[in-house]
């Protein structure tokens, strides 16, 4: 593995730091070779724009569709493991004493590498909730029927994941939110900064006079505020930086 160089200034900063919060995007499960919600969207599923599955009014229309493709994602991301990065990131909670970890991912990595500290605001594929009552529903009879129905109601059950067009859940953007004002330094990983709100929070943190770190393989209109910018893939920078603050301590 090649040497990444990490900033001193950083490691310092790290090292004495009592509050974190991270936000995590796609980048950093595509290291793990989950698909992208785009790159979801290939073989038989190819033909169908975006709002053909990922809307609440695509489910009305067509459920059976969209929760058939739904678990196709779901055995995708199956085949995928944790990565180093997802690791280290373990790791640094365990130094943190106030740790947030705030992920707009619905694939379940993060806790499957061991994260408790975990707030995910998109929601977690391989959840479910009724969609007549919008209550999360952990136990449902399997009798073949697609999608299955609300063990309460009987309303259609569906993917617990956030929507084009739906808000995000209004306790864990509280908890990002607050995380991202009280923090100390603010990590901003494998994300485009591009989907709002979870984009403003980087900017929260700054605005606010906390250390911001982007680690990211690509440029993002972040880039040109953030205190330190780390190019590369998580998997790589995450596992080294936290290597030098404590490990080498």
């Amino acid at each position: 593995m090649r040497e990444v160089p990490i900033p001193s200034e950083l490691v310092n900063r790290l090292r004495h730091a009592r509050q974190v919060a991270v936000l995590t995007g796609a980048g950093v499960s595509a290291e793990s070779g989950v698909p992208t919600f785009r790159e979801a969207q290939t073989g038989l599923w190819a033909q169908y724009d975006p709002q053909e599955l990922a809307t609440p009014e695509a489910f009305r229309r067509n459920p059976k569709l969209v929760w058939e493709w739904y678990a196709w994602r779901q055995e995708r991301i199956r085949q995928a493991e944790p990565h180093a990065g997802h690791r280290a990131l373990v790791t640094m909670e365990q130094q943190i004493p106030e740790f947030s970890l705030i992920t707009q991912n619905v694939d379940g990595l993060h806790r499957r590498a061991g994260s408790h500290q975990l707030v995910e605001l998109h929601g977690n594929i391989f959840r479910a909730k009724c969609f007549s009552e919008d209550r999360p529903v952990e136990n449902w009879s399997d009798d073949g029927e697609i999608p299955p129905r609300c063990p309460r109601c009987g309303g259609l059950l569906r993917p617990d994941v956030v929507w084009f067009g739906e808000a995000l859940p209004a306790a864990a953007l509280h908890t990002a939110q607050h995380a991202a004002r009280t923090t100390e330094i603010f990590f901003s990983i494998g994300t485009s900064t591009l989907v709002y709100p979870a984009a403003d929070l980087p900017f929260v943190a700054l605005g606010l006079g906390a250390t911001v770190v982007e680690i990211n393989p690509q440029p993002t209109p972040l880039s040109p505020h953030v205190t330190f910018s780390l190019t590369g893939a998580a998997g790589e920078i995450l596992p080294a930086l936290v290597n030098q603050t404590w490990e080498a301590a």
